[in-house]
Formats: C-alpha cells, structure tokens, sequence
C-alpha cells in the first residue's frame, strides 16, 4: 500500500511540476516586469481605483504584454539599416562610459556566448603538435586569426583552443599555422 500511495504521489507531483513552473514563471515576469511597468504606463490611474482586486494584476498583464511588444519592435528593427546604425551608436556610448562600460561587455559577450544564431563556437576538433615536436594535443578549432595577429605575422593561422585538465573549461588560445 505504501509503495501505491509513493507512487501515485510521484505521478501526481510530475503532473503539477510543469504546472506549478509556469505559474512561478509567469508570476516573475509580471512582478519584475508588469508591476513597475504598469506604474509608468498607467500612473494617471486614481490610487483608489489599483486598489481594485482584479484592475491592478490586469495593469500589470497589459504592461508585461507592452514591454514583450517593444523588446519585439527592438529585435524586428535592429534586422534594418536604421535599426542597426541606432544599435551600434547606443553600443558605443555604453562601452565609452566609465563603469557602464566594463558592465556592459560583460553582460554583451555573455549574451553572444548563448547567441544560436551564430555559428558553432568550436567548428572541429583538431590535433597538433604541441608544446614541441613528437608531442601531440587535442584541440578545439574556432576561427581564422585576423586583425592585428594576422597584420603582424602575415601568416595563415588559425585559432584554436586547447582546455586544460582537470577543468576543460579554461584553457590555452593557440594560433597555428593552417597546414600544421
């Protein structure tokens, strides 16, 4: 009997999981968002009237729904001419400000490492010779090696990235020449 009762509460608790997330979910977005918009949005509405149980949660599905429209219209037009000359000026203003800068590089390159839209971040897996002659390593291809390296050196190279043991998510950025 306890092993039914275990497994019909299993059963019912992976039924309500999916449920209960997106209620969680659902109820961040409107606190985090819909809430403080809805004080922009809507701040001549009379105080008396948000006290209202059901006019201050729909402020607040109307201001989430206005704040998922605009960050669509910004995604929408930033594919245009005048859409990406606004992104990239707004991008040079933040990454000249003291602070602001540092900030925003940081949240920008974590954002480009999650990016689907851009290519595999490793291409292939390669293997060279490394750190002499007769030793070899495995490594990561990720690009051609351009801008000042490549003006430097005038070689063909590329990069690639060798991780380190026992953490293979740091590791050694290797510029090697193309038939190596």
């Amino acid at each position: 009997m306890f092993k039914s009762l275990r497994n019909a509460f299993v059963t019912g608790l992976l039924i309500l999981l999916p449920l209960g997330f997106t209620f969680i979910v659902i109820n961040f977005l409107l606190k985090t968002i819909g809430a403080p918009a809805s004080r922009i949005f809507f701040f001549y509405v009379d105080p008396s009237l948000r006290q209202s149980p059901w006019i201050n949660p729909l402020l607040d599905i109307v201001s989430t729904l206005v704040v998922v429209t605009i960050i669509t219209l910004i995604g929408f037009l930033s594919s245009y001419f005048l859409g990406r000359l606004i992104v990239n000026l707004t991008e040079k203003l933040f990454t000249k400000l003291p602070f602001v800068g540092s900030v925003y590089n940081t949240a920008k390159q974590v954002v480009d490492a999650f990016n689907k839209e851009k290519k595999a971040l490793f291409q292939k897996t390669v293997l060279f010779e490394f750190p002499q002659k007769g030793t070899y390593a495995i490594g990561f291809l990720t690009s051609t090696t351009k801008g000042e390296v490549h003006h430097i050196t005038k070689a063909d190279l590329v990069n690639v990235f060798m991780p380190t043991t026992p953490n293979p998510t740091t590791g050694f950025l290797l510029m090697i020449p193309r038939d190596q």
